[in-house]
């Protein structure tokens, strides 16, 4: 068993210890956003932030990740208008999709370390892996949230997600 804090909120995890915290996260909290992706940390399809740390979760146990606090790309920004969704927004750096939880959670865990990141920096903290080939696009992307993050550049509102509930879905 395992408490930790997910996206600002308790959770006790019955789960055996050696759980990787991805498959925690997605099969016991139905978090579906951090994805699978190489399973061996080297992609970031599965990046959360811990502790306010970019992390991959598929390499951290349960046992590693008690205690501890856990940012997954739901608890981001509910709304999904942190100055990194908006500015992969703005800037059209979403190809599949199925990278970009990881890549937005890279970028804000670098951001919140470092609002002004040379090109260096952005390189060395954002390692991900992205087949579509967005790379060229995550510069600008990135110097773009940290503008919006310094008050430099207003932000791009980002509509709410459409749910079952939403009218006329």
């Amino acid at each position: 068993m395992a408490r930790l804090t997910v996206n600002n909120q308790p959770v006790e995890f019955k789960l055996d210890a050696q759980t990787p915290l991805l498959w925690a996260l997605r099969d016991a909290a139905n978090l579906t956003g951090t994805k699978y992706g190489c399973g061996t940390g080297e992609c970031g399809a599965c990046m959360v932030l811990v502790d306010g740390q970019a992390m991959p979760s598929c390499m951290l146990s349960l046992g590693e990740a008690e205690g501890r606090a856990v940012i997954t790309i739901e608890g981001l920004s509910p709304d999904r208008n942190h100055p990194v969704q908006q500015a992969f927004v703005a800037e059209q750096a979403i190809q599949c999709g199925f990278c970009t939880p990881g890549l937005v959670i890279a970028a804000a865990g670098l951001l919140a370390r470092n609002v002004n990141p040379t090109e260096a920096d952005i390189a060395r903290a954002i390692t991900n892996i992205c087949r579509c080939g967005v790379q060229p696009r995550l510069l600008r992307t990135i110097a773009r949230a940290g503008r919006i993050m310094r008050g430099e550049e207003p932000g791009v509102r980002v509509p709410a997600p459409a749910t079952a509930t939403t009218p006329g879905l």
